[in-house]
């Protein structure tokens, strides 16, 4: 497989263990990647984590605003298999159609289930107890390829967005590694996905940061779950807004919805059959914080 040669197209931390594994079983001759980006309050332009590896270990790294004008760049490095990670643009038909032993996508849900960019927050924010990866030929559509094979992982119910982002990560990875032999040995068995199951992750909006208690305090949690460590929900509290960053809830039929419940060292807010009880917090401005040392800080 070392003579293999493989374009790899991906962007976030997510992808960095995939890489890595094609660095090791592979001759990876590129790396396609987004642009440098503006981070943080400073602004201060950054590349991806994919392009930082890349360079790291002397890979060219190509970053196309459009594929459809700047494929000929790509296919330039004749690629005999092409892998994508999380990069985050469709790919083309004339890349897709290059490689003789085809383009794959890592796919971080159980296909055909939550196809599209948010998969991980929605299977949180459902309250599944499983998700997984996939590994999936890829065509002109999102994520509608023909599978070759998937890992699953049961979701705890303490774990937030970051638990199951790197446990996924290092799955797509080891998913990988067991298929890469025979993707280019051409010995898999394809299989169709079922287009009547499908269901869809859409991108996380700005406006669904916002918590709403006049729902199941079971759903609020989840919803804190799906959004840490990032974007983070958030609401107001003593007329100041606050990101949620960690919570826990208790059932209490009788609790009162939006009322705030708080003592000494503990805060949370009524829901329709429970009250959920802020742990960590952020103030906008400020660095996290247990909710003991914020109400210390009040009045």
């Amino acid at each position: 497989m070392k003579n293999t040669r493989v374009i790899f197209m991906g962007t976030p931390d997510f992808a960095i263990p995939v890489l890595e594994k094609l660095i090791e079983l592979t001759n990876v001759v590129l790396v396609v990647t987004k642009k440098d980006a503006y981070v943080g309050r400073k602004k201060i332009l950054t590349p991806s984590p994919i392009k930082l590896l890349a360079t790291k270990n002397n890979i060219p790294v190509l970053t196309p605003d459009k594929l459809k004008e700047e494929y000929q760049n790509i296919l330039a490095y004749k690629p005999d298999l092409i892998i994508t990670c999380a990069y985050g643009k469709i790919v083309n038909k004339e890349i897709l159609d290059y490689p003789k032993y085809g383009c794959i996508n890592i796919h971080a849900s159980l296909l055909p289930k939550y196809r599209g960019s948010s998969p991980m927050q929605y299977a949180i924010l459902n309250g599944d107890k499983k998700t997984g990866v996939t590994l999936m030929y890829m065509d002109e559509e999102m994520d509608t390829g023909d599978i070759i094979d998937c890992m699953e992982y049961e979701i705890k119910d303490d774990d937030n967005l970051e638990n199951v982002h790197d446990n996924l990560s290092n799955l797509g990875a080891n998913l990988l590694e067991k298929n890469l032999e025979n993707i280019i040995s051409g010995n898999i068995k394809r299989i169709k996905q079922n287009n009547d199951l499908a269901t869809y992750a859409p991108k996380i909006e700005r406006e669904m940061e916002d918590l709403n208690f006049n729902d199941k305090v079971e759903n609020v949690y989840n919803h804190i779950r799906a959004f840490s460590p990032y974007p983070l929900t958030k609401t107001i509290i003593f007329e100041e807004e606050v990101k949620i960053v960690k919570a826990h809830y208790e059932q209490y039929p009788s609790s009162e919805v939006n009322k705030i419940y708080f003592s000494k060292n503990s805060l949370g807010i009524g829901c329709i059959n429970g009250i959920i009880y802020f742990d960590i917090i952020k103030p906008i401005g400020k660095k996290n914080m247990a909710i003991k040392d914020y109400l210390n800080g009040k009045k």
